[in-house]
């Protein structure tokens, strides 16, 4: 730090670089804690909205000048035009600092303060009295948490419904591909395709409703309960003017009547969206792993399934394709997965009347927001709308299969239809020459009755039901 100005907080006095925004108490956080990625972006622009609509509503209701909340406004519309390169040269501070987030709350005001200095010097702009006017890290920073995740949530909803989307072609085109299906990874009756697709478009179609339903709780601000919920120092209605404000800024239902005491001390509207995060996550694990594994092959696999190529496969082995989509948002699935342990574990850290776990909660949940949003897009675009049947290969092994055997019980009983099933498997034939040569069942017999297609009651329900 070759060039610095000196500033001073309550401690004492602080070298800052010359051409830093920021001021002392930024900079003790940077001398202090530097180990961990950095404080979203997300997290910095939602106080930045936040403080806006505080200047505006202390106007409104006097608790602070006119000129100062305009020029607060200015200040913080002219970082909100910044481009994300750019507005991160002045936000500097990692997660892993103090758990109420305080640090990132004072880099804001301490930024806002500068930056309002340099369009009017004549007008002093103080970082605690003037920006943080009615404020506390305390109520602020939670604010700035549930509209982040309420706004992540919202992405991860439209990556869902267009993987939905995708997934709803395929089983419309394939509603009728017979093949086989198995349980327990052995052989089992037949089923369509597009049936089987149905089950995976369900999985996720509960999933959205779950995400729907629960986000509704990230729309309670902590905004007003100030430094232990009681709203010592903040306006009356002044959390109502923000809360409305950012509805509109945000196109979200916010609310500031809510609790206060719980909203600085527990953070359980971001634990329970998580659940419903992780388990959107369990399903698409479960959806891809099927996809590549009906994929595996092309010859020694099941080989159902044709997937597209995006990349080469192999750095020794040419012409090898793998289902790469699919296991990166397996890989995000898993990450997620661990993630809500580290959000159950923070959101229980509520000491008395605040939460001490905040960053890294909130950083957690964003995180996980944005590795399903990004690779369920991917997974829907790159995988599932290139991908194809192999009707061929799908015949094959329904025709190998013992397990259509099922449709004979009806008519000759389980215990005759499993006497047939094993001799198939013993003498290597196909069950229609086990049946006949069992003499239980004549050859027009079976092909009346082992109807692959029929097994599956396609007929009974429209696609989807």
């Amino acid at each position: 730090m070759s060039e610095y100005r000196i500033e001073e907080d309550t401690l004492g006095a602080v070298k800052i670089p010359k051409s830093a925004l920021w001021g002392a108490q930024t900079q003790r956080s940077c001398n202090n804690f530097s180990t961990g990625s950095k404080m979203p972006l997300e997290i910095i622009k939602a106080l930045l909205q936040i403080k806006k609509a505080a200047a505006v509503a202390n106007k409104e209701v006097g608790a602070i000048a006119g000129d100062k909340a305009d020029l607060i406004v200015a200040a913080i519309d002219q970082l909100l035009k910044l481009d994300d390169s750019n507005l991160r040269k002045d936000f500097p501070l990692v997660v892993y600092q103090t758990g109420s987030g305080t640090q990132t709350n004072m880099n804001v005001n301490e930024v806002v303060s500068h930056v309002a200095q340099n369009i009017n010097p004549q007008l002093e702009i103080l970082p605690n009295d003037d920006v943080n006017h009615g404020q506390s890290s305390n109520d602020i920073f939670p604010t700035a948490m549930n509209i982040t995740a309420a706004m992540a949530v919202e992405k991860l909803i439209d990556s869902l419904k267009h993987l939905i989307e995708e997934l709803q072609k395929k089983q419309a085109k394939y509603w009728h591909v017979v093949k086989i299906g198995r349980t327990h990874l052995q052989d089992a009756t037949p089923l369509t395709f597009g049936q089987e697709v149905s089950g995976w478009v369900s999985m996720l179609q509960h999933d959205l409703d779950y995400l729907q339903t629960l986000k509704k709780t990230l729309g309670e601000l902590a905004m007003g309960g100030t430094a232990v919920g009681t709203g010592l120092n903040a306006a009356p209605g002044f959390a109502e003017k923000i809360a409305e404000q950012m509805s509109i800024v945000y196109d979200f239902e916010f609310t500031a009547d809510t609790n206060k005491f719980f909203g600085l001390a527990a953070h359980s509207g971001l634990n329970v969206v998580h659940g419903a995060i992780k388990t959107l996550a369990s399903d698409l694990l479960k959806i891809a792993n099927d996809v590549r594994f009906l994929a595996s092959g092309p010859r020694s696999g099941y080989g159902e399934l044709n997937i597209p190529a995006n990349e080469p496969g192999s750095s020794i082995m040419p012409g090898k394709v793998n289902p790469t989509q699919a296991e990166a948002i397996t890989m995000a699935a898993v990450k997620v997965m661990g993630n809500d342990v580290t959000i159950d574990l923070a959101a229980s850290q509520g000491n008395f009347e605040m939460n001490v776990y905040k960053p890294v909660l909130i950083s957690t949940f964003l995180e996980s927001a944005d590795l399903l949003t990004g690779t369920m897009t991917g997974f829907a675009d790159k995988m599932i709308a290139g991908l194809t049947v192999n009707e061929t290969r799908m015949e094959e092994l329904v025709d190998q299969s013992l397990m259509t055997v099922t449709a004979l019980s009806p008519h000759i009983g389980y215990h005759h239809s499993a006497e047939i099933a094993q001799l198939a498997q013993r003498e290597g034939t196909t069950l229609r020459e086990a049946a006949i040569k069992s003499k239980l069942v004549t050859a027009e017999q079976f092909d009346q009755w082992v109807v692959p297609i029929d097994m599956t009651n396609i007929e009974e329900k429209k696609d989807g039901e």
